[in-house]
């Protein structure tokens, strides 16, 4: 099939790559004129593991092309996906804008009829609008063209999106007619030759569909965050609990880790828009609501545990950071812990050695600039310790795993560890360590 996929983000680069890879031909649309220069020289705006290969071979198949001309790809394809961003506006709510300014882009240049899937998360509803976006202008333009719309959101783990894209689980599409359910399934049959895995609906139960998965996992998260925090105060084992609770075939291991808070580009910014969305319609979520003030709250337990630790001042101090990114496999740092950590420690008078495979550039753009010179970013996570009083370790990275606590020990100022990811056995405390962990 022929494609074009508007936006080179997250969601639009990995999706066109794996489009190309099952032998579609795929146009890739962006505004941003260096972004297309770089993606056609290999240099990729994110790191995705496996995604670098799959762009440098699909271009080199002809099979994936990059470029501004959106007139050169809506001419040449005839499904079109709506991939741009859809950040968290001031009020909660998410901003459309690059949704309708696509939605324009395209009604001004498409030439035939043509099917438009959003693949964008967006609120319920946002598909007919867009749809009746697009449909206005091509009336006042007198254009005959006719468009079908879907909703075909995507359920991409960052650090694994090759492989959820390539092996999805389920493809949920919701549309209005038998031939748009037929020519997406049609498209997607190549990735689930194995097992039917399509999830057909209506439009806007699709819509809702995206924003639910989110809410639900982060549910799970802020939820046995809090069950860590009762832990912690009653002599409870939350990594036993864990154990216990995880056997239930109803509530499974997934998402039952407890830690320092969720981040990224999805989980904070679903969930408040899902809490926009009802409040919109009169109703107030009282759980989802609950479930963001736990997740603000978590992120500053570390903070605490240093402050329980060295005190209130923490002029003269310095303590090493392992882990930028909101999680591993990725070096998307928007709205992770370590920029509440890092900005509250130095806040209160201390210093920062911080280390991370592969988010310390983006981690410098995103945090406030007056912090940066108290920050020292370093190459390694052994430099990330030398002369420090104590190491806190925030994005659970492999490496971080099973570290050499002889050299720590040797490289630390005092021998004190503050896990936010409960990775670290307490046998560390038989070689002198004071090991501080989420809920146990």
């Amino acid at each position: 099939m022929k494609i074009t996929v508007i936006g080179t983000g997250y969601v639009g680069l990995v999706t066109g790559a794996c489009f190309s890879k099952m032998g579609n031909k795929v146009y890739c649309v962006d505004i941003d004129e260096s972004k297309i220069d770089g993606l056609k020289n290999g240099i990729l705006p994110i790191f995705e593991p496996h995604l670098g290969t799959m762009v440098k071979n699909g271009q080199k198949k002809g099979d994936l092309i990059f470029t501004t001309q959106i007139k050169e790809a809506l001419d040449n394809t005839d499904i079109i996906f709506i991939a741009v961003g859809t950040p968290m506006a001031e009020d909660g709510s998410a901003n459309l804008d690059y949704i309708f300014s696509a939605a324009s882009d395209i009604a001004q240049n498409i030439s035939h009829d043509s099917l438009v899937v959003i693949k964008s998360t967006v609120p319920v509803g946002t598909c007919f609008k867009v749809k009746n976006h697009i449909e206005g202008i091509l009336k006042d333009k007198g254009s005959s063209v006719k468009i079908d719309i879907a909703s075909n959101p995507e359920f991409l783990k960052e650090g694994r999106a090759i492989e959820d894209c390539m092996h999805p689980d389920r493809i949920v599409i919701g549309a209005e007619s038998e031939d748009v359910f037929d020519t997406l399934k049609d498209l997607y049959s190549s990735f689930v030759l194995n097992h039917d895995r399509f999830v057909l609906m209506d439009i806007k139960s699709s819509e809702m569909t995206k924003y639910v998965a989110n809410a639900m996992l982060a549910t799970k998260i802020s939820f046995m965050n809090e069950i860590a925090n009762i832990c912690e105060v009653t002599g409870a084992d939350v990594q036993q609990v864990r154990l216990g609770i995880g056997s239930d075939k109803r509530i499974g291991y997934d998402f039952i880790y407890a830690g320092c808070g969720y981040g990224g580009s999805c989980f904070p910014k679903d969930v408040q828009a899902l809490i926009n969305t009802a409040q919109s319609a009169g109703y107030e979520p009282m759980i989802l609501s609950n479930v963001e003030k736990v997740n603000a709250n978590q992120k500053m337990v570390l903070v605490n545990k240093v402050v329980d630790r060295f005190g209130t001042n923490l002029n003269g101090r310095t303590f090493g950071i392992w882990g930028l990114s909101f999680k591993p496999g990725t070096d998307d740092v928007r709205e992770a812990t370590s920029l509440t950590v890092i900005t509250s420690l130095i806040d209160k008078g201390a210093k920062i050695k911080a280390y991370d495979p592969e988010a310390i550039e983006e981690f410098k753009r995103t945090i406030d600039e007056k912090y940066l010179g108290s920050i020292e970013f370093v190459k390694s996570r052994y430099l990330a310790t030398e002369e420090c009083d104590g190491l806190i370790l925030i994005t659970e990275w492999k490496e971080f795993r099973n570290p050499d606590f002889d050299l720590l020990s040797e490289k630390l100022n005092e021998k004190v560890i503050f896990d936010g990811r409960n990775i670290y056995d307490k046998k560390i405390i038989e070689k002198g360590f004071e090991l501080f962990q989420i809920g146990c």
